[in-house]
């Protein structure tokens, strides 16, 4: 892996004076605003020298000098190459919340740690699944000589899949700024949905049913309300639908389905999801299926993945992590 002096050359790439790591000042450069992106960080990175100008990640190199953030950290990243470091850069400015930031470098950081001790040749945009994988197992069972906390101690599943999550959501950025050429693909870690894509799938499901895509709508908020197989949503009817009274008019409130053991669950359907179920309806006779195909056909694994898919793009998931997206995941 090749580390660089993040002298000359951040110079040369950003046509900004180097500035003292230690006397940076902390977060001296404009911060994205909310919503600019990953372009509204990839512009502000440019006027950096440091990640530790990065509001948040002044480098603590003692005990009560002000730092937020090791300086070891800091100046790890500061030492990679200024294309690599430019795309870091830009990552931790992308989400304005500083604990957010401080997570992101210091799992990159403890990442970085790992791959320079196990493969020292591999370049960090070398990585791939396997390699996020391995170190996550490595951190789950302990195993971690360098780049963690506290070497040798285990740690929690969830833990392990915070870290993975962080590492993923790196690739995926780089990706979609040009800086990584190869599709980067998930390890067995990102098998389940963070808080914050839950809560952009819920927003894609309205914006599919503002679109007309009324089906895939109810489909995927269905498929995140209630964790349904694929099996119990393609055949689900209005005969699992419970409607009562509202204010005189007649409202879904309850779906009821079999569980894997064969028991019968209700579950509340969403507020936002009762007027898309009461227009769907209305254009089913009853006793007919919920979801089906354009050719008439009961929906299948394909039909509900994509559905999903669409939500997730919607909502703002980034592609990459959208397609990787399976209806077992919810």
């Amino acid at each position: 892996m090749v580390i660089m002096s993040h002298t000359h050359e951040t110079v040369a790439a950003y046509g900004t004076p180097a500035r003292s790591r230690e006397n940076a000042p902390e977060g001296a450069p404009p911060v994205p605003r909310r919503g600019e992106g990953s372009e509204g960080a990839l512009l502000t990175a440019g006027r950096l020298t440091s990640v530790g100008q990065i509001a948040g990640l002044r480098p603590r190199h003692r005990r009560g000098d002000g730092g937020h953030v090791p300086a070891a950290d800091v100046d790890l990243i500061d030492a990679l190459d200024p294309r690599t470091w430019r795309t870091v850069a830009s990552w931790l400015l992308d989400r304005p919340s500083t604990a957010v930031r401080r997570t992101r470098l210091q799992t990159l950081a403890s990442f970085l740690r790992w791959l320079l001790d196990t493969e020292p040749d591999r370049e960090l945009f070398e990585a791939t699944g396997l390699h996020l994988a391995r170190y996550c197992e490595h951190a789950r069972t302990g195993a971690l000589a360098i780049g963690g906390r506290t070497p040798g101690k285990e740690l929690a599943r969830s833990t392990t899949a915070r870290k993975h999550a962080v590492l993923s959501s790196f690739y995926a950025f780089a990706w979609q700024c040009g800086a990584l050429a190869h599709h980067f693909t998930a390890g067995p870690e990102a098998r389940t949905l963070r808080r914050d894509e839950r809560r952009l799938l819920r927003l894609g499901t309205a914006r599919l049913a503002d679109r007309g895509h009324l089906t895939q709508a109810v489909a995927a908020a269905l498929l995140e309300a209630t964790g349904a197989t694929v099996e119990v949503l393609a055949t689900l009817s209005s005969r699992n639908i419970t409607i009562a009274g509202e204010k005189g008019a007649s409202v879904p409130l309850l779906i009821t389905m079999r569980d894997r053991h064969g028991d019968i669950v209700a579950f509340p359907i969403p507020a936002q999801v009762r007027p898309w179920l009461t227009t769907l309806l209305s254009t089913h006779r009853a006793g007919d299926l919920l979801f089906t195909r354009g050719n008439g056909q009961r929906v299948d694994r394909q039909w509900v993945r994509l559905a999903l898919v669409d939500a997730a793009l919607a909502g703002g998931i980034p592609k990459p992590r959208a397609e990787l997206l399976r209806p077992h995941m919810l």
